[in-house]
């Protein structure tokens, strides 16, 4: 029912007409607006912790293909010239059974590859005969290994 309120700058014995108020039926969207917003801050903190992988138990197969391998840095430093040695990770080996050390290494490999990785002042006849000795002891691919240079 609609409340009656009396007219302003009107004497309470004089009354002439009356004044019905209705009720506002508006919603206050400043409430709603908070309440969005902390729900969104609500939803955002909290999807992140419920992202989770599926748990599988996968199939076993004899012959798979392993998927990473730990892989195989062959190094020629500097001193290459006078020496004849060659690093094959943290190992160093001589020149002259690098080629039998490499076909030992790769029996059980999969993907038979070495990264070379040389000194800047090694001369390219010098890597490309440690290539020549990676690939008489088995290696398929020789991958240069470069630093990436500022442009």
């Amino acid at each position: 029912m609609p409340k009656v309120l009396p007219q302003p700058g009107v004497n309470d014995f004089r009354r002439r007409g009356r004044r019905v108020a209705t009720s506002l039926s508006e919603i206050n969207v400043i409430p709603l607006v908070d309440v969005m917003l902390v729900l969104l801050i609500i939803f955002m903190v909290a999807a992140p912790m419920l992202q989770r992988g599926v748990e599988v138990n996968l199939p076993v197969a004899k012959r798979a293909q392993r998927m990473s391998e730990e892989r195989m840095y062959v190094t020629v430093p500097l001193s290459y010239r006078t020496d004849h040695r060659v690093w094959i990770n943290d190992e160093g080996v001589r020149l002259d059974v690098l080629s039998e050390r490499m076909r030992q290494a790769m029996v059980n490999k999969d993907q038979k590859e070495v990264f070379l990785r040389g000194d800047g002042g090694v001369q390219l006849q010098d890597l490309l005969e440690v290539m020549d000795r990676l690939k008489e002891g088995g290696v398929e691919r020789v991958g240069i290994v470069a630093q990436q240079g500022a442009r």
